[in-house]
């Protein structure tokens, strides 16, 4: 087990191999050697190694949640992380892992596999949220620490937090999901399809070798477009843009962009594939809908009943058309039947699913309350 600095506040965890096996071995039995799981810290970790929380991202980020006095650059949650926030780091020792299987620091498709010595692509293992929370588990591991004060997640990574405290029951007191599902439904799973199919679709994908120079980015930005269009809430589009247009151009062209939403999600989506890799994307995509909490117990409500967790918090927001409310319901209604201390919290932010990362009043609130305690 080793750790080692990178830069920017970028720590790099080598994973040690599985007991009897000669590498990391995957939830559907593959094994994958070499494996280096990206992180970053904030506070500092107690004598007792009692406070820490372990934080999950969604499907995009990098693990720079929050600036550091070896990064100050703003992270995706700043308003979250820092002293005197809702996660005290005053009181806290926070890790944000990347995901394994993303491409900010950790093994994942876009990584050169050391055996061969050229870029994995799809040679890399089937992916499962399972890996992504054992990975987690294991840079807990390589930093000795046995214990997680809590563990928690927004978006992609309340899946991960939930696979977490199925897999390692005995290895964190608290729970926080947010957005949380139990499982993916037709709805999300048929809009990561298509995403995947516009990636898949475009002739530069070529099967999955490609090179950085010719990516295949016009799949990409149309995913990540679709992707952005899920991610907000109807209501939100049309109190921030409205049908509010662009200057006129005498340049303009037959269907170039004209209103405001367009040139919003033209922008963001540029912005996004400059950044991602595409088979990354797939395989995080794809492990989202193949997660399902019924696979660790036979149903969902017998699968939420092994978590052993003594405090959990579920937050959900009635505008989110990606994971719907009555998803975080289905989790509450689990934790209930199995009699577990639950607090469920119904927000009315406007911004959908990505209200976590803007809704800084609400989520604030019941964030800070959740450690108060």
């Amino acid at each position: 087990m080793s750790n080692e600095f990178i830069s920017n506040g970028i720590n790099i965890a080598k994973l040690p191999s599985d007991y009897g096996s000669t590498g990391f071995k995957m939830f559907k039995g593959s094994i994958l050697n070499n494996v280096e799981i990206a992180y970053e810290t904030w506070g500092n970790l107690s004598i007792n190694n009692d406070n820490v929380i372990l934080l999950f991202t969604g499907l995009s980020p990098s693990s720079h949640a929050a600036a550091s006095d070896l990064n100050n650059e703003s992270g995706w949650w700043e308003y979250m992380i820092g002293p005197d926030k809702p996660i005290d780091t005053n009181k806290f020792f926070v890790i944000c892992v990347n995901s394994l299987g993303s491409c900010f620091g950790s093994t994942s498709p876009a990584s050169i596999n050391k055996t061969t010595n050229s870029i994995y692509g799809l040679n890399f293992p089937e992916l499962s949220i399972e890996d992504i929370a054992k990975a987690g588990h294991n840079v807990l591991q390589t930093l000795s620490i046995d214990h997680a004060h809590t563990v928690m997640g927004p978006s992609m990574g309340r899946m991960t937090a939930l696979a977490y405290a199925l897999l390692y029951p005995n290895s964190l007191s608290n729970l926080i999901v947010i957005s949380a599902a139990a499982r993916a439904l037709p709805f999300t799973i048929s809009i990561r399809s298509l995403q995947r199919e516009l990636i898949r679709s475009d002739p530069l994908w070529n099967n999955g070798s490609y090179s950085k120079e010719s990516a295949p980015l016009n799949g990409m930005k149309l995913a990540r477009k679709l992707g952005l269009m899920s991610y907000r809430a109807a209501n939100e589009w049309r109190e921030r843009f409205n049908r509010a247009r662009l200057p006129k151009s005498d340049s303009k062209q037959m269907f170039d962009i004209e209103f405001e939403v367009e040139n919003y999600l033209n922008h963001n989506s540029k912005k996004f594939v400059s950044m991602f890799d595409p088979n990354c994307y797939l395989y995080l995509s794809r492990a989202m809908d193949l997660f399902d909490v019924a696979e660790h117990g036979g149903t969902v409500n017998a699968g939420l009943a092994k978590i052993h967790t003594k405090k959990n918090l579920i937050i959900g927001v009635e505008s989110d058309i990606l994971f719907p409310i009555d998803q975080q319901e289905e989790i509450a209604e689990g934790f209930k039947k199995a009699k577990k201390n639950f607090k469920f919290e119904k927000l009315k932010s406007i911004q959908g699913h990505d209200s976590f990362l803007v809704d800084e009043k609400n989520f604030s609130k019941v964030i800070y309350e959740f450690f108060k305690d």
